[in-house]
């Protein structure tokens, strides 16, 4: 059985003997586990059982060429990445195997160090493609209705939603600013029977409290000063569907009055007549105020309060959400990125942990804004940490700050041998982590199989 590392399996083809043992010491010695072969047919043989991460071929090898192995490994399910070794003199191969789909090549004589770096960048840039493509294939069963996200605060948001959806009662949205409270408003109208009526958001805090309820309920021509003509009102428009009522919080104290008698009877009067008018309209609140502060504070309605949150939910913030960082990262990137010319279709792996680390106070709101300005300044195909907005590249969380947190450790009467503090390093970090093992690999700068060993190793 062949052995396996964290750092990758490569697959060596070149028929120089002298020159294969070569390769093979300098990755050992790097930590790769390094198969080698001789010709491409040799290598074609072995690869339908196996699944290297990296293939380093010469061009030209006995009977097939190298450039036919790099045809045959682009058919792969997992494609591996692909370095080619050519002569000074065949540098035009060189530049077709490009073409072909190799990630890089490399001229004899050999330079060592040219040949880590070359190797560790085609490895890096393998394992992101891998994980933005799986994340991309994530996007087509992790949206709902426009709500990106497969972790556990999400499914269970999603789920509500689907079972208040059947209902025809008021809904109370909450949630910090950007988390996508109107979102959630247009999954619930799609999963509703109203679907197929008019959904309309209006922001009760953009609206001068003097034109807010003729905004909301219309009014007669002649009703105030400048009303020429008659006008329906968003209620009226939203008939058999649904009205959102964002910021629910900032709207006056005379309005919510007039929205609890429209929720308790279902009736409305436009401004400037006498007559009521019956209306079939769900409505939904949204908020990032908390509810029950500003009834204490005198700001909103207690009853008007209690009528809303017949069914109330919260939407987390993207600090809660886990490895949805990494699907948005890859959502946001797939929108932007198609637009940009040249298209920027991938991030590289310190950009990617940037957005890992930071908290995004902002929420999904403040990462797609970023993610739009590092396409706007990706140098090439692949967002940079330098195209991150700078309270994202400079940001340092407690886990990442040198022994924050782990000093408790070390202040224990107890002397520990350095593999007990390790394994209390690592179960520390686990637990920061919230049990992701990913990340806390990654944070930790060890492979996941390393991870495991010590884990079992309690």
């Amino acid at each position: 059985m062949l052995p396996m590392s964290d750092a990758g399996l490569i697959l060596v083809v070149e028929d120089d003997n002298g020159l294969r043992e070569l390769i093979r010491e300098e990755l050992e010695e790097s930590g790769f586990d390094v198969v080698e072969a001789g010709d491409a047919e040799a290598a074609a043989h072995w690869m339908a059982s196996h699944s290297p991460d990296l293939i380093i071929s010469d061009v030209r090898l006995p009977g097939e060429t190298g450039l036919s192995l790099l045809d045959h490994s682009r058919q792969l399910p997992v494609p591996p990445a692909f370095l080619v070794i050519t002569a000074f003199g065949t540098v035009e191969q060189a530049v077709n195997a490009l073409q072909r789909g190799a990630d890089d090549f490399l001229t004899k004589p050999l330079n060592l160090d040219h040949l880590r770096l070359s190797v560790e960048r085609a490895l890096e840039r393998r394992a992101l493609q891998s994980e933005i493509s799986r994340y991309r294939q994530m996007l087509k069963s992790g949206d709902f209705h426009g709500l990106i996200g497969r972790s556990a605060p999400m499914r269970q948001l999603f789920e509500q939603i689907r079972r208040v959806a059947t209902a025809n009662g008021p809904v109370l949205i909450t949630g910090e600013s950007g988390v996508g409270k109107e979102l959630v408003a247009r999954a619930l109208h799609a999963e509703s029977d109203r679907r197929d009526g008019p959904f309309l958001a209006v922001n009760c805090a953009g609206i001068p409290a003097e034109l807010l309820e003729s905004e909301l309920f219309g009014h007669t021509a002649n009703a105030f000063t400048g009303a020429q003509r008659a006008r329906k009102g968003l209620f009226a428009e939203a008939e058999g569907g649904t009205l959102l009522l964002d910021e629910i919080g900032e709207m006056p104290g005379p309005m919510q009055s007039k929205l609890l008698r429209i929720l308790q009877d279902g009736q409305m009067r436009p401004v400037g007549e006498n007559r009521e008018h019956q209306i079939d309209v769900r409505i939904v609140a949204a908020t990032n105020r908390d509810p029950v502060a500003d009834i204490e504070s005198g700001t909103f309605r207690a009853d008007l309060f209690y009528r809303l949150e017949t069914f109330s939910f919260e939407v987390p913030p993207l600090a809660r959400r886990g490895d949805d960082i990494d699907l948005l990262a890859a959502h946001f990137l797939a929108r932007f990125g198609a637009l940009a010319e040249p298209r920027v279709t991938g991030m590289t792996p310190g950009a990617l942990q940037c957005l890992r680390n930071y908290p995004f106070p902002g929420n999904v709101r403040e990462l797609s804004n970023a993610i739009e300005r590092a396409v706007a300044f990706a140098p090439g195909e692949d967002i940079t940490i330098d195209g991150l907005p700078e309270r994202i590249r400079s940001y340092r969380s407690a886990e990442a700050a040198d022994g924050a947190g782990f000093s408790g450790l070390l202040e224990t009467q107890q002397l520990l041998s350095l593999k007990d503090m390790e394994m209390r390093y690592v179960r520390y970090v686990l637990e920061r982590m919230q049990g992701n093992k990913r990340r806390t690999a990654e944070l930790l700068g060890i492979g996941r199989r390393t991870l495991y060993r010590y884990l079992d190793g309690d």
